[in-house]
């Protein structure tokens, strides 16, 4: 009924299909693993500066430090003076804190590494989240638990997507963004509810958003 060409042709298509499926699925497992999202990345500093100990144990409010957070779209590494304003008096012969008395003296920024990193092509804006009652572990994870800073979330396009379309699970009152350790007293989503009406929360899933 058909010509052999036509059998060929089928068999073909359906490997070229079987093909594509596979490669598609490779390439959605590679987009989202750790290793391309960089989850779990922890660099080592140049000062073992530990926050579980500040922010933790100490219970030191995450904008002593990133003081620039609620103004600017960066957060800000603290200048070697603002650790040194504790350190004068505070463990001043520590081994530890050798580097930070060396950049005190010397006049010499601390060459600290980068953990959380955007591609270039994205903008994002610390004080548009932060005043709108997102907090710090939102995107950061438990940092008053961890010794040395590791990347906690994949910080991709879906991830910040699934926030941008249900803002209300993650909202908080604002007096507690830099509270790592708060939880809602109630119903996260009817909390999130009412601060998205109240804090005028309507972010954009439009690429201008965060491809500027």
């Amino acid at each position: 009924m058909f010509n052999p060409w036509v059998d060929k042709f089928v068999r073909l298509l359906g490997v070229l299909l079987i093909l594509g499926i596979v490669y598609l699925g490779v390439v959605i497992a590679f987009a989202t693993s750790p290793i391309t999202t960089s989850v779990g990345y922890q660099p080592i500093q140049p000062v073992p500066y530990s926050h579980a100990t500040h922010a933790g144990k100490l219970g030191m409010d995450c904008r002593y430090c990133h003081s620039t957070v609620e103004f600017s779209a960066k957060a800000s590494i603290p200048a070697t003076q603002v650790c040194m304003n504790c350190h004068k008096t505070i463990l001043p012969t520590s081994e530890k804190i050798v580097p930070l008395r060396e950049s005190y003296t010397t006049d010499k920024p601390i060459k600290w590494v980068r953990v959380h990193s955007l591609p270039d092509f994205v903008y994002f804006n610390h004080s548009a989240h932060v005043n709108k009652g997102v907090g710090c572990v939102t995107c950061h994870g438990r940092i008053d638990r961890m010794d040395v800073v590791y990347q906690a979330k994949p910080l991709n396009m879906a991830w910040c997507l699934d926030c941008h379309r249900k803002p209300e699970r993650y909202l908080r009152p604002k007096e507690y963004v830099t509270k790592m350790d708060w939880v809602p007293e109630g119903n996260q989503q009817s909390l999130g509810e009412k601060l998205k009406e109240e804090y005028n929360v309507n972010p954009s899933t439009d690429c201008w958003a965060c491809h500027r």
